[in-house]
């Protein structure tokens, strides 16, 4: 059995992690970090996971669980994850990072946009973006994943054909995401208390969300060349779920068969990757517990502009779901191994 560290796992991607590892039949969850609730049993603070009575939080103390685990997923804020991934990895544990801390390749674009320094910039190099879609090859090599955002993977995954034909025209990419309220975490802060979110819909973060940079890294890496897109997220009044629409211009493909033929191909071995029929388009409801992506478009002939519609669960494909797919594929388990591949519908 694989002992597993879950490290900060009193929040939402903490929480989707241990249910997700419990049905898992190769791994043992040896150990759970939180400083707040140290000494809690996780079902004391989830209910839901009556199964772990006996897992206990405990401090993030470094040379303690060093001992405990082989595998360390790093539910932690970003900054704080920078220290203990740098130092899991160091001694020979493989470790999966759910935070920003290791995302961006360039140390000093982390900076701008995180407004921390990095510490551990040969540590860095050693990171695999971890979107199996994307970079699978790599992450089953790799012993240190930097697992994505919920935005960029919405974003991507919905980008990825167009981007790995090269079709895509660099210039005027428009991103517009709508967020369930538990994007945000975990925490106390009175803009997403239930009646500040209930019956609202807010855009927020305009031209400085954190998660800007990682998109426009991964479609520079595509189109070889600098791109910077308008990126805009929305909080709506529902737990989780995103919806994200792109606009893009493409170059010398104009017509939607050949579309559908080109996402067809490039995503028929996908597990997670549901490219819906022509007319259907992406429902968050019908992701909701799953693992999945789905994925619709619509070419708008009057403006020469393809919209590309995703809808993902932030916590599941966007987060920890994500995760375990990454730890499947490192470990050489079968990527769908605990994880489902339908939505649960409310």
């Amino acid at each position: 059995m694989l002992r597993i560290a879950i490290c900060g796992g009193s929040g939402y991607t903490g929480s989707e992690l241990i249910r997700l590892l419990l049905g898992h039949p190769f791994v043992e969850i040896t150990a759970v970090t939180s400083e707040r609730s140290k000494g809690k049993s996780v079902s004391e603070l989830f209910p839901h996971l009556c199964k772990c009575r006996d897992l206990t939080y405990e401090p993030l103390e470094k040379q303690v669980l060093l001992k405990k685990a082989d595998l360390f997923f790093m539910a932690l804020p970003h900054g704080t994850s920078q220290l203990p991934v740098d130092f899991f990895f160091r001694h020979g544990k493989k470790v999966i990072d759910l935070s920003a801390d290791y995302r961006l390749k360039d140390p000093k674009v982390y900076e701008d946009w995180y407004k921390v320094s990095h510490k551990f910039i040969s540590t860095i190099k050693r990171a695999v973006y971890g979107l199996p879609e994307l970079y699978r090859e790599r992450i089953k090599k790799a012993d240190l994943i930097a697992n994505p955002g919920c935005y960029p993977t919405g974003a991507l995954l919905g980008m990825y054909p167009l981007l790995k034909a090269k079709l895509i025209e660099p210039k005027g990419i428009v991103i517009d995401s709508k967020s369930g309220a538990s994007g945000a975490g975990r925490q106390s802060d009175i803009a997403f208390s239930f009646s500040e979110v209930n019956e609202g819909f807010r855009a927020y973060g305009l031209a400085v969300h954190r998660h800007t940079p990682e998109i426009e890294q991964e479609i520079s890496a595509f189109l070889r060349k600098s791109v910077i897109v308008d990126f805009t997220p929305h909080l709506i009044p529902l737990d989780r779920g995103i919806l994200t629409t792109m606009y893009v211009k493409l170059r010398g493909i104009k017509h939607t068969k050949d579309l559908y033929r080109l996402y067809k191909r490039t995503y028929a071995k996908e597990p997670f990757i549901n490219v819906l029929e022509e007319g259907m388009y992406p429902n968050v409801k019908d992701v909701r517990g799953s693992n999945l992506c789905e994925i619709g478009f619509k070419m708008n002939k009057r403006t020469g502009t393809l919209i590309i519609v995703t809808a993902i669960d932030n916590l599941v494909k966007g987060a920890s779901g994500q995760a375990v797919q990454n730890m499947n594929i490192m470990m050489g388990f079968d990527e769908r191994t605990a994880l489902s591949a339908s939505g649960i519908h409310p």
